[in-house]
């Protein structure tokens, strides 16, 4: 347990000279945004997803096949704007591939932008829930999701996708040294999880005792804090703004 509480706070706090330099933390932050989004998508917008696009496919299935509480057209909308902000995202990534600090500084600010909208469109509906509004949201935060995906696959931090978790649970059990593996990095592992559930719970909170517009709002000051902190941070050439090896 200790090694375990070790390796997390190595990697709130990466040594100097780290790689990743402040990138660990900074994905953690948007994990949690992915946890606070999902839950406003699945629990407010018709039980979808828009960045577990796993979850869609597999909803989009149990609707075609006739469940009554999943819509096809839901499920197929969000995994179209995710494709698109993926598409983005990878544009991004081919622009400041040479900097992957100011690639996560212009990607978060467009997520903001994207998720800001959201918030306002979220605020303007005064808590009704039409289909206009539904599908609104479902593209603005999917474009956002699909954007953060693309990104963070091109930063390369090792166990931080910020939107999948199988492989990271996988590995946690997979690699652990109870079963001869190395235990490669299990501190981040379980911090991933973490920050994913806090996001969820925190967003299911809200939801529970506030409109959705106000979980959205956190999202956004996430995204805001992220994308200023990378800004201020990835001011100099550090070994950590060059491409993963």
């Amino acid at each position: 347990m200790y090694k375990l509480l070790t390796d997390a706070a190595r990697t709130l706090v990466p040594p100097k000279g780290d790689r990743h330099g402040p990138l660990p933390p900074l994905m953690l932050t948007l994990t949690v945004v992915t946890g606070l989004v999902d839950a406003v998508s699945y629990l407010s917008l018709g039980h979808v997803f828009v960045a577990n696009m796993t979850g869609n496919v597999v909803f989009l299935g149990f609707a075609l096949a006739g469940a009554q509480t999943l819509s096809a057209s839901a499920s197929v909308v969000s995994m179209t704007a995710f494709l698109a902000g993926a598409l983005a995202g990878g544009r991004f990534g081919t622009r400041f591939a040479a900097h992957r600090g100011r690639l996560l500084t212009m990607a978060t600010a467009l997520q903001a932008v994207l998720v800001a909208a959201a918030v306002i469109t979220a605020a303007a509906s005064d808590g009704r829930m039409t289909t206009t509004v539904q599908y609104t949201l479902i593209v603005l935060l999917g474009l956002a999701m699909g954007m953060q995906n693309a990104v963070a696959r091109r930063l390369g931090v090792p166990d931080l996708t910020t939107t999948v978790l199988t492989l990271t649970l996988t590995g946690l059990a997979a690699d652990s040294s109870r079963v001869g593996g190395s235990a490669p990095r299990p501190g981040r592992r379980i911090l991933s999880v973490l920050a994913m559930f806090l996001g969820a719970l925190g967003g299911g909170l809200l939801l529970l005792h506030a409109e959705f517009a106000l979980t959205l709002g956190l999202a956004l000051l996430l995204l805001v804090m992220t994308s200023a902190a990378a800004h201020r941070l990835s001011g100099s050439d550090a070994a950590w703004t060059r491409p993963p090896s």
